[in-house]
């Protein structure tokens, strides 16, 4: 338990962005299996729709820290492969 005025502010702005990171992730974590599920149902198009969807998501949340501008270049050139071996 927070006990000094400063650590009882600290908790209130962790739980705050603890909240809003949660909910970004969770955005982005959807926009992912959007792609991954217009993949797995063959159409191309489909496919290639959300993934222009999903990449400003990606870029977002790695260029708030949520997560690291590595594992976004990751995501997204796993996922724009997958669409390319479709052909």
């Amino acid at each position: 338990m927070a006990n000094s005025p400063q650590a009882r502010k600290r908790a209130r702005q962790s739980e705050k962005r603890r909240r809003h990171n949660a909910s970004r992730r969770s955005m982005m974590r959807t926009r992912i299996k959007q792609v991954i599920k217009a993949i797995q149902s063959g159409d191309k198009t489909q496919a290639e729709a959300a993934y222009a969807v999903a990449v400003p998501v990606i870029d977002r949340a790695a260029g708030g820290d949520l997560i690291h501008r590595n594992k976004a270049a990751r995501h997204k050139s796993r996922l724009i492969a997958r669409i390319k071996a479709m052909a």
